[in-house]
C-alpha cells in the first residue's frame, strides 16, 4: 500500500499569494511525512482550480521537497500542443531528479473545454492523439507522427526525461474498459467512486496488466482527521460546502448541471456514499480498511486540504493521518 495526496488547489477565500505559500508549506510537510506522491488538478476559469498551469506550481513544489513524487492529475491534453508538453515534462522530470508522474485526461468539464474552443467529442479525439504523441516523444530521439490534429516529421527530441523510457503515466478512469486500457498500456490509475464499484475495475486492470509488477490502482477520498469524530466532521462539513460551491461555480454561471462527476451537496452525504471520511484516527482507519478490502486497491489518494479548511486544522489532520492512520493500514 502507498498513500498519495490529491489537490484541486481550489480557492480558499484568502489572497492567492498567501494560499500558494500555505500550500507549498503543506507540500514540504507531505515530503517530511513520507507520502508517495502529490497529484495536482488542472482547471480553468473557475475557483475550483488556482493552478491552471500545473507545471508552474509543481516547479515550486520541487524546490521545497526531496523525495515526494509530483505530477498533474491530470494534464488536460486537448488544451496542449504535444511538443510543448513533452518539453515541460522533461524539464520537470530533470528538475525533480526523476520524481515526475504524468497524469493525463481529456477534461471532465465541457464548459472549461468550450472556453478553449473544444467540443467534448473533439476533445476526446485530440486527447487520444496527443497521448500517443506524448508517450512516443518522451521515449524517442526523433519524433514522426501523422494524425488528424498534428503532423510531425523527424522532430528532434533535444529534451529527454530522466526516467526512461518516460515518467510513469497516470489516468483517471471510470469504466472497466478504461481500466483495462490503462492496465494493458502499463499505466497507473485513480478513480472517484465507491469501493464496491471499483472492484470490477481493479479486476479488469489486473487481467489486462498480466504477470509482473503491479501498477498503482487507487481511489481518491476527501479526508479530515481530528481528535474526535464530532470536531472532524464539523470542520470537514464547513470546508466541503466551500469546495462544493467552487466545483459548481461554472455550472451555476451557465445555468447547467454537471454532466459527469456530480458530487453530493454535503459532507455527510459524501460519507454515506463512501467517498469521504472525517473522524478520529480510529474512525478513519476502520473506513480505509473497509475500502481496501472491498475494492482491492493498493493506493489511497487523500484530499486532505479543500475549501476553507483552516491551515492549522489541515496540518493537524495531515500529521494524524500520516502518523496514526497510515501505519495501521499498512500493518
Amino acid at each position: 500500500m502507498e498513500f498519495g495526496i490529491f489537490d484541486h488547489l481550489d480557492h480558499t477565500g484568502m489572497d492567492l499569494r498567501t494560499q500558494y505559500a500555505q500550500r507549498l508549506e503543506l507540500a514540504a510537510l507531505y515530503d517530511e511525512l513520507g507520502f508517495y506522491a502529490y497529484h495536482l488538478a488542472e482547471h480553468h476559469s473557475t475557483p475550483l482550480g488556482m493552478s491552471p498551469s500545473p507545471s508552474v506550481f509543481l516547479s515550486a513544489v520541487i524546490q521545497r521537497t526531496r523525495r515526494l513524487r509530483i505530477g498533474p492529475l491530470v494534464y488536460l491534453l486537448p488544451l496542449y500542443h504535444p511538443l510543448r508538453l513533452i518539453e515541460e515534462v522533461c524539464m520537470l522530470d530533470n528538475l525533480s531528479g526523476g520524481r515526475m508522474q504524468v497524469g493525463v485526461g481529456r477534461g471532465i468539464s465541457p464548459i472549461e473545454l468550450g472556453y478553449y474552443g473544444r467540443t467534448p467529442d473533439e476533445a476526446r479525439e485530440i486527447y487520444e492523439e496527443n497521448l500517443r504523441i506524448l508517450v512516443a516523444g518522451l521515449a524517442s530521439e526523433t519524433l514522426t507522427f501523422v494524425g488528424r490534429f498534428s503532423r510531425l516529421e523527424k522532430v528532434p527530441m533535444s529534451m529527454r526525461p530522466l526516467q526512461r523510457p518516460h515518467p510513469p503515466i497516470w489516468m483517471g478512469i471510470t469504466s472497466e474498459e478504461s481500466a483495462a486500457f490503462a492496465g494493458k498500456a502499463g499505466y497507473n490509475i485513480v478513480a472517484l467512486m465507491p469501493a464496491a464499484a471499483m472492484r470490477s475495475r481493479v479486476e479488469a486492470y489486473r487481467k489486462a496488466r498480466g504477470a509482473g509488477e503491479m501498477g498503482k490502482v487507487g481511489i481518491s477520498y476527501h479526508v479530515v482527521v481530528g481528535g474526535d469524530d464530532a470536531s472532524a466532521l464539523s470542520a470537514a462539513s464547513s470546508a466541503y460546502a466551500t469546495w462544493h460551491r467552487s466545483f459548481n461555480h461554472l455550472y451555476r454561471l451557465h445555468g447547467r448541471q454537471p454532466v459527469l462527476g456530480a458530487w453530493p451537496e454535503t459532507f455527510p452525504e459524501m460519507m454515506k456514499a463512501q467517498r469521504a471520511v472525517a473522524g478520529s484516527p480510529r474512525t478513519v482507519i476502520e473506513f480505509m480498511r473497509r475500502q481496501v478490502e472491498a475494492s482491492g486497491i493498493n493506493y489511497i489518494v487523500a484530499q486532505l486540504m479543500f475549501g476553507d479548511l483552516p491551515h492549522e486544522t489541515t496540518r493537524r489532520s495531515i500529521e494524524l493521518y500520516a502518523r496514526e492512520v497510515i501505519p495501521s493500514i499498512r500493518r
